[in-house]
């Protein structure tokens, strides 16, 4: 983690490029925090009074980028990734024997994915109707760097409890 391979968003940049560039700042953040970790690491519960781990913040982020993206932006019928023992959603935390490589893959495809559906609003204004609301692509883009920037303090502290690095 000594090279920041984060692209640091415009001081400058007019609403939309200033919000998307922060997402993906955020998302790069959390690849940062996961970077030259061992899929073992990844899976370690390291804060005993929590199961929250790296790897489960990673399989969590896949469904909620494919939940505000997909489900809410798009329309699309969204189901769980990883469908909890309950057949709930929330067997994203449940990561023993979870796959690494594909949690990554999986949520590559799904930030590549809610970047096209970006680009598909011809303004952060443009709406949709969901569940009874009107919800703006700004909503969603300013409720997704919450999201991440929230789950990347998480991160910061499992990765310093992991192997003490710490860093932005």
């Amino acid at each position: 983690m000594t090279d920041d391979p984060r692209e640091h968003p415009s001081k400058v940049a007019g609403d939309r490029a200033s919000l998307t560039s922060f997402l993906d700042y955020q998302r790069a953040t959390l690849a940062m925090k996961c970077q030259d970790l061992s899929a073992e690491q990844l899976r370690h519960t390291a804060v005993p009074t929590t199961g929250l781990t790296l790897l489960g913040l990673v399989r969590h982020m896949v469904g909620v980028e494919r939940s505000w993206f997909r489900l809410v932006l798009s329309g699309e019928p969204v189901a769980p990734v990883w469908p909890g023992a309950d057949g709930g959603r929330s067997g994203a935390w449940e990561v023993a024997d979870a796959d690494a490589d594909e949690a990554f893959a999986r949520w590559h495809e799904a930030c590549e994915h809610s970047r096209t559906v970006t680009g598909s609003f011809a303004s952060l204004d443009d709406t949709v109707e969901f569940d009874g609301e009107v919800i703006s692509l700004r909503y969603v883009l300013t409720h997704m760097i919450e999201e991440y920037a929230r789950h990347n303090g998480h991160a910061d502290l499992l990765r310093e409890a992991i192997d003490g690095r710490v860093g932005e």
